[in-house]
């Protein structure tokens, strides 16, 4: 079976490769180096109403990253991972991107343990549909009665009454998608579930899928490197629905690196803040979703959300 993809691996592959071409600071970049980008929070970005109701600063916090090695289990220091989880929020996030899949289980246990009982508005997006056999393994299962089964455990270890945006997290090649997404209908009929997303998929499977029940997001790898979604993106443009890029960052030098590097050295900021000040930039449905298991991560990813790039630089970024 396939890994699940790069926005769901460690660190390892993806900030640790691309904070090491920071430019200006070296590798470590601290807060003082960039005095008006910390003053930032995401509430200075647009909003977005994801299923034209909850309304979120449209840059969030990924949460797989605060489990354990190989998205397995506890994190190896579970009092960051509470505190990268508290101090998202207080630099204005509210929007929290998780999955059962995610420990499995131990990331949505900690977002109940680090911000239960939530802040006002405070909008958690979670995602079933995916096993874990094993470290790195991922294996889709979209049987009607394990999905409602996920969303009712889902709900008990998030400590709610209603998941705000409840994903399928793949489509499940062995199971009609008709089925998997009756199941999430119906919990949605039920009031368990606010609004669906999807991952992974292209325009004429989200029409396949609003036939049956409303979409509100669609979560797809994106990043200045891999556009491979555009299709998607531009779909989601026309019918307003919310785009939540994974993988922000591909991992590895690719033929955008330079780019990216110049822009940032331009800008006096890591190429991981102008990767994602670039998605922000790209669409006003973008709401990228950046993780991390470490404060001063989840401080430079936000401070990304003030960056503004100039049409120039937005050009050289589009290759």
């Amino acid at each position: 079976m396939h890994n699940e993809p790069n926005a769901d691996q460690p660190d390892r592959l993806t900030r640790r490769r691309f904070v090491g071409l920071t430019i200006g600071g070296g590798a470590a970049i601290v807060a003082a180096q960039w005095p008006n980008l910390y003053a930032a929070t995401s509430t200075e970005t647009t909003m977005f109403k994801i299923g034209g109701d909850l309304s979120v600063n449209r840059l969030g916090f990924g949460a797989m990253r605060i489990t354990g090695e190989g998205i397995w289990g506890w994190p190896k220091d579970r009092g960051e991972a509470l505190k990268v989880l508290k101090r998202a929020v207080e630099l204005g996030v509210n929007l929290i991107d998780t999955a059962d899949a995610y420990g499995p289980e131990t990331s949505e246990l900690l977002i109940a343990e680090a911000l239960h009982p939530y802040p006002k508005g405070l909008v958690i997006a979670t995602k079933g549909g995916l096993t874990r056999p094993g470290p790195g393994q991922w294996v889709p299962d979209g049987r009607p009665e394990y999905l409602k089964q996920c969303v009712d455990k889902s709900l008990k270890r998030l400590k709610r009454e209603q998941i705000d945006l409840y994903q399928l997290h793949r489509i499940d090649s062995k199971v009609p998608a008709e089925d998997s997404l009756g199941a999430l209908k119906e919990m949605r009929d039920a009031g368990k579930i606010r609004h669906v997303g999807l991952s992974e998929v292209g325009p004429a499977e989200i029409e396949r899928a609003r036939k049956i029940v409303p979409i509100a997001t669609i979560q797809n790898r994106y990043n200045v490197d891999d556009r491979k979604w555009d299709n998607a993106l531009k779909y989601c443009e026309k019918e307003g629905l919310g785009f939540m890029p994974w993988a922000p960052v591909g991992g590895g030098r690719s033929k955008m690196s330079s780019a990216v590097e110049t822009v940032a050295k331009e800008l006096n900021a890591s190429v991981y803040q102008v990767a994602i000040a670039w998605l922000l930039q790209k669409s006003p449905v973008m709401l990228p979703i950046p993780g991390t298991s470490s404060v001063k991560h989840v401080e430079e990813n936000i401070a990304a959300g003030k960056l503004r790039l100039t049409d120039a630089q937005m050009k050289a970024l589009e290759g």
